[in-house]
């Protein structure tokens, strides 16, 4: 038996190999990338339309909810989507904004107004 036989590991004579670490690196760095801030996403807005089968008390209770506004902005959302027929309510990225639509849509009929046959209305639309 050879001397280089005797001096096999256990893992060798498992028929495992293990392989040198290379001296190169596997990852290439961009001089611009590590520079630079990262990229901000573009923003939406959560549109809030007007329906006549919901109350102002019901647009105060579905903002604080929903996005955590006092009464006070609440009462204002409620005025101008009554008025303009349509608010922003919100504004952030795509997949919050998402969210906050569905969140909306949710909510559950005004139990106020006997035929309130469900949610408010709402969309997302890019910000400009």
């Amino acid at each position: 038996m050879s001397m280089d036989t005797d001096t096999k590991t256990e893992n060798d004579a498992a028929g495992c190999a293990t392989l040198q670490p290379r001296n190169e690196s596997r990852t290439k760095t961009n001089p611009k990338a590590a520079n630079s801030k990262p990229r901000t996403l573009p923003p939406y807005h959560v549109l809030l339309l007007d329906d006549e089968d919901h109350t102002h008390e019901y647009v105060i209770e579905m903002m604080r909810a929903l996005f955590g506004y006092p009464i006070e902005r609440g009462y204002q959302i409620a005025k101008l989507v009554d008025t303009h027929k349509k608010v922003i309510v919100f504004t952030t990225h795509k997949e919050l904004a998402e969210l906050k639509r569905d969140q909306i849509h949710a909510f559950g009929t005004d139990i106020r107004v006997a035929t309130c046959a469900g949610s408010m209305s709402a969309c997302i639309v890019a910000a400009e």
